[in-house]
């Protein structure tokens, strides 16, 4: 088990923050939720972007907060079981910190409507009544929400009529509205847009993508991760980080070419749609798999621990940072501010990304030696344990 006294796990924080830098990178790609391709750039330049888009997508699309989702059910167990052996329970504290989260979600959407920290904190709630679980229990639930349940409700409805017309995802139509608000001069119509037209799109894309039902069931992996002391160096963590790699690397081949080619499956488009969304959804859990066992092992070896561990500080103040990644990413994309979209394809996006992620470094690194933690974490901190005793 993972005790108080402890020395601090430094390969979560890094890992933590290898998740933030693969996100970060996409963001930029992405130019924050606003796709937009340039009419300017060379014609050498789009197979570039191409090839950079494509690879990072494959890298990192679905993964990277696939592992922030798994660490967060990995810290609520470490609180959790901190406070348990001091003879209390943390879960009203908890629920306390989830509204507290939310409220830094609803903060961080003003600036981008992509916000992941408003959607943590709903279906974070979840992990309360999974304290209570035996580990098989818990394990068996997580199986159940990562097989995609109600995807499969879908398939089974659209198998009784597999010729039926379908229809655009009801999220498309918002993020369809987009464009006013983020290539106008206006940061009060930018904030107002993402806040209301945004974020309903951002919460259908989320119910719409299988999002809910596989975070939830990462967040009770993470659960069950503390429990089992997996992210301590052990030879058994190392033995079972071994296993997972050799599992997940060789489950991910049929799955990542199922996903690509479901016509192998069914020629119903109706059928179709989610079948690939449930594969994908695995395929993408297998790849995230092997991008965490193999961080983990790496981390541990002499030769590669210095450089992973750069992504340390970053992670150990991984919501400011993620703020900090909004608000100056909105700035530099967006028309209220420098308006940088008409002009960045992938390559000069990408460079941006590397550009603020290795000032977010540096800066996080000054900060830790100056302080406990993050200016977020602090505030949440202390609003947390706001009247404890």
């Amino acid at each position: 088990m993972i005790h108080a006294n402890d020395s601090r796990l430094h390969v979560v924080d890094a890992l933590r923050g290898f998740a933030l830098t693969a996100i970060a990178l996409l963001h930029n790609i992405e130019h924050f939720d606003f796709y937009y391709t340039p009419t300017t750039l060379p014609a050498w330049m789009p197979p570039i972007d191409k090839a950079i888009w494509d690879t990072l997508f494959f890298l990192f699309a679905g993964k990277a907060y696939a592992i922030f989702s798994l660490l967060f059910g990995l810290t609520f167990f470490i609180q959790t079981d901190n406070q348990a052996k001091k003879g209390k329970s943390f879960n009203a504290r908890f629920a306390w910190r989830l509204v507290l989260l939310f409220c830094f979600g609803l903060f961080n959407s003003m600036f981008y409507q992509g916000d992941i920290l408003g959607t943590y904190a709903i279906i974070g709630f979840v992990l309360i009544p999974a304290s209570y679980l035996g580990d098989k229990a818990l394990f068996w639930v997580a199986v159940i929400l990562m097989l995609q349940p109600y995807e499969w409700f879908n398939v089974y409805k659209a198998a009784q009529n597999p010729t039926q017309q379908i229809t655009d995802p009801a999220s498309w139509a918002y993020f369809g509205k987009m464009a006013p608000y983020i290539t106008g001069n206006s940061f009060i119509d930018t904030v107002v847009g993402n806040l209301t037209n945004g974020k309903k799109a951002v919460a259908l894309w989320t119910l719409e993508s299988g999002r809910v039902f596989q975070t939830a069931a990462l967040f009770m992996l993470g659960l069950l991760a503390g429990r089992k002391s997996l992210f301590n160096i052990t030879h058994k963590s190392k033995r079972f980080w071994r296993n997972v790699l050799y599992i997940s690397a060789i489950g991910f081949i049929p799955l990542f070419y199922g996903s690509k080619n479901i016509s192998l499956f069914t020629e119903s488009a109706a059928v179709s749609r989610p079948l690939e969304l449930i594969i994908s959804s695995w395929s993408n859990l297998a790849f995230m798999l092997v991008l965490v066992s193999g961080f983990i092992l790496l981390f541990q070896k002499p030769g590669f621990h210095r450089t992973l561990n750069v992504f340390s500080p970053l992670g150990r103040m991984s919501m400011s940072n993620y703020i900090i990644q909004s608000i100056m990413g909105s700035f530099i994309y967006y028309g209220y501010g420098l308006g940088i979209y008409k002009f960045a394809g992938s390559t000069y996006a990408v460079l941006i990304g590397i550009g603020l992620i290795t000032m977010q470094i540096f800066f996080s690194r000054w900060w830790m030696k100056n302080h406990k933690q993050g200016p977020m974490e602090s505030i949440w901190h202390k609003l947390t344990w706001l009247n404890a005793k």
